[in-house]
């Protein structure tokens, strides 16, 4: 049995293109099952149409979409950074209809999906990233878009993977979305069990995300009281800061101006902040 880990040769390295396609060169592929999850098979299953547009990204090898298409599914995309294995795909797919496969970055992604399935790519990304995360998918959902699947429960000495907790996703997930399910997966394999959340967040449309640069914070306890000055904002629903402290996810019920934030973080003349998108 494979660990649940990537290839160590490059791990200090950037987890970027270069990084992925090394580990399916190398086939370092310890997070794949080889098949469905089967908390994802079993919500498959119970979709009602088959028609809605579906986004798997950091897809490897695809195994949910191969068996969305088998049970009929006609608008799958999968994205995927690492060209060696998109090479692959377009080949494993090769006259298959209903799939659309891209080679390309999901943080640079448009296009919008009722479904959007998480299957080890949020644990494929730094901890830093993750206010990238959830901005990017409640901008990718439509009105009422669900973003369904798996996330660990537990920590990693190394990784990727990287792992989490339940109070930690809330802090970050809420004000975005909807919790409709979450709670710990029943139907996990075996050697998952009891380490895995199955989620189901539907898209909050009442709020909108924004995503700004920030600089001069140097510690834990600079980012919490950043976070709580703006939280006591009018219509703010949440409010969070990457580790790297170079990123703030803010989910308000109308867009926060830039202005307004700089002007709360003038009584420190290191703090700056400038709106990414």
């Amino acid at each position: 049995m494979q660990e649940e880990k990537c290839c160590v040769v490059s791990s200090d390295k950037p987890l970027d293109e270069n990084y992925w396609n090394q580990q399916y060169m190398a086939n370092a592929t310890g997070w794949d099952l080889g098949e469905v999850a089967p908390a994802t098979k079993e919500y498959i299953d119970a979709l009602p149409s088959k028609d809605i547009h579906i986004l798997i990204p950091g897809c490897g090898n695809a195994h949910e979409a191969v068996y969305l298409l088998k049970q009929g599914f006609t608008n799958v995309t999968v994205i995927d950074i690492a060209p060696v294995l998109v090479n692959k795909l377009k080949q494993k797919f090769s006259g298959a209809k209903g799939i659309t496969i891209i080679h390309g970055d999901f943080f640079t992604h448009s296009k919008k999906y009722d479904l959007i399935f998480e299957q080890t790519f949020f644990c494929a990304l730094p901890p830093f990233m993750r206010q990238q995360y959830v901005f990017q998918m409640h901008f990718l959902l439509k009105t009422g878009g669900i973003l369904a699947g798996l996330l660990f429960d537990r920590d990693f000495e190394v990784g990727p993977p990287f792992g989490g907790s339940q109070p930690e996703y809330e802090n970050l997930f809420r004000g975005s979305f909807i919790f409709r399910q979450f709670s710990e997966c029943q139907n996990s394999i075996e050697k998952r069990f009891g380490s895995e959340l199955f989620v189901e967040f539907e898209k909050k449309e009442e709020h909108t995300a924004q995503l700004f640069a920030i600089s001069g914070i140097s510690c834990g306890n600079c980012s919490t009281t950043i976070t709580e000055k703006i939280l006591r904002l009018d219509g703010v629903g949440n409010c969070s800061i990457s580790t790297n402290f170079k990123e703030l996810l803010l989910v308000s019920k109308q867009k926060i101006p830039l202005e307004a934030l700089k002007h709360l973080l003038s009584y420190d003349k290191e703090y700056q902040i400038e709106l990414i998108k």
